[in-house]
């Protein structure tokens, strides 16, 4: 555990540029794939094709990482992602972003499992919850500068952002060959491949309520996400510049409280009581979000939504990996594509249900904040049952 307080800043720097690259292109690709010939339908396949590789292969990641250790798995998701934006920048059809977007889902999505799983190597249970929190606030802020660098690039031309991304990316691979440090004793990949799970296996026992958790909490982000422009739009007229900042100041606040309380909480209050305050106050959020009048509003109202709902996918991760010594990468890669299949599901669905009214997607929110936190409570009743130590 000695090389923590050295891998974790090293950690919190290569998700905070892997994060920065991906957010770079957000802004500036629906109007790329317009350019080289992408209709609205085909802009949405092409945003979902992503999301369902990242679906399909980082449970297949997390395992393999397991065996082979963190760091060559995170290196490939990294070398994916610089090939993947060098692909999108020189592409001048749209079958050609296709593949770039495949190609990048397919091997990035070996990052943020594994990322977790190396953090759930080199931590005590007790710092479990500290340690996950890091990475969730370099996530965070990485998403809060990369859409602006994005942006201030896209004035030199649409595929610049391309290139800037593979680049920052291609330097975030090198500072991973040779700043970190692998994490998974030989001893720990040995046992890994001997035990050589079903992936079905991760669903016994309560642990199964959590991956369920976490996908309903990200169906009810995604469709904030993918609606709340025309929401803020229509009920306060706001416009993208202040779209922009409160998105800004909500991915601030969340990367704080993730970066700098979620250790302490869970110290002091157990993994259990921080998931189930992140999901209350995530609901407080949601239901707030329907008086938005003006842009503070708005900028408040979807901070607090975003301060709850930052805290609940590191405090689940710690969780999970606390339940076992070994097969860190099982757990996170699997709980990775719950929350991939959110993303696929929940902006279809929050866009079909504004269409209905404005505000059901956010009481569909709150809904769905609330099934989660009857998940959670089905959970500790089960873990109860068994007396699985590390929940309190």
């Amino acid at each position: 555990m000695n090389q923590n307080k050295k891998a974790l800043p090293i950690l919190f720097a290569v998700m905070f540029l892997v994060m920065a690259g991906f957010g770079i292109i957000i802004p500036v690709l629906p109007f790329y794939a317009e350019e080289v010939g992408a209709s609205p339908t085909q802009l949405g396949l092409l945003m979902a094709v992503y999301s369902l590789t990242q679906l399909i292969f980082a449970p297949m990641w997390g395992r393999i990482s397991d065996r082979i250790g963190r760091k060559p798995v995170i290196m490939v998701g990294i070398l994916g992602l610089t090939i993947s934006f060098f692909l999108t920048g020189i592409s001048t059809e749209l079958w050609m972003l296709f593949v770039a977007r495949i190609i990048g889902g397919t091997l990035s999505s070996a990052n943020m499992p594994t990322a977790m799983a190396y953090v759930a190597d080199i931590t005590s249970a007790e710092d479990r919850g500290k340690g996950m929190g890091i990475i969730g606030a370099a996530t965070g802020l990485g998403f809060v500068f990369g859409p602006a660098i994005g942006g201030i690039f896209s004035k030199v031309s649409l595929n610049t952002p391309f290139f800037v991304a593979g680049g920052l990316s291609l330097l975030t691979f090198f500072l991973v060959w040779f700043l970190l440090k692998e994490s998974l004793t030989a001893e720990k990949r040995n046992q890994s491949h001997v035990e050589k799970k079903s992936v079905l296996s991760e669903f016994n026992g309560a642990q199964s309520f959590l991956f369920f958790l976490q996908l309903f909490i990200s169906l009810s982000l995604s469709g904030l996400e993918s609606t709340f422009a025309y929401f803020a739009a229509v009920k306060a007229n706001i416009g993208t510049v202040e779209l922009g900042y409160t998105f800004m100041i909500m991915g601030l606040a969340s990367a704080v409280v993730q970066g700098g309380l979620i250790g302490k909480l869970t110290k002091k209050f157990g993994e259990g009581a921080v998931i189930a305050g992140g999901i209350i106050v995530s609901a407080l959020g949601f239901f707030l979000i329907l008086y938005t009048y003006n842009f503070l509003t708005a900028a408040v109202f979807i901070t607090i939504f975003g301060i709850g709902n930052g805290v609940i996918r590191p405090t689940v991760s710690a969780l999970l990996t606390k339940s076992s010594g070994s097969g860190h990468g099982s757990k996170t890669g699997l709980l990775s594509s719950f929350d991939s299949l959110g993303r696929i599901i929940g902006p279809v669905v929050g866009g079909w249900l504004y269409e209905i009214s404005i505000n059901l997607p956010y009481i569909s929110g709150i809904i769905l904040s609330f099934v989660a936190l009857a998940l959670y409570f089905v959970y500790k009743v089960q873990v109860s049952k068994v007396h699985t130590p590390g929940l309190r």
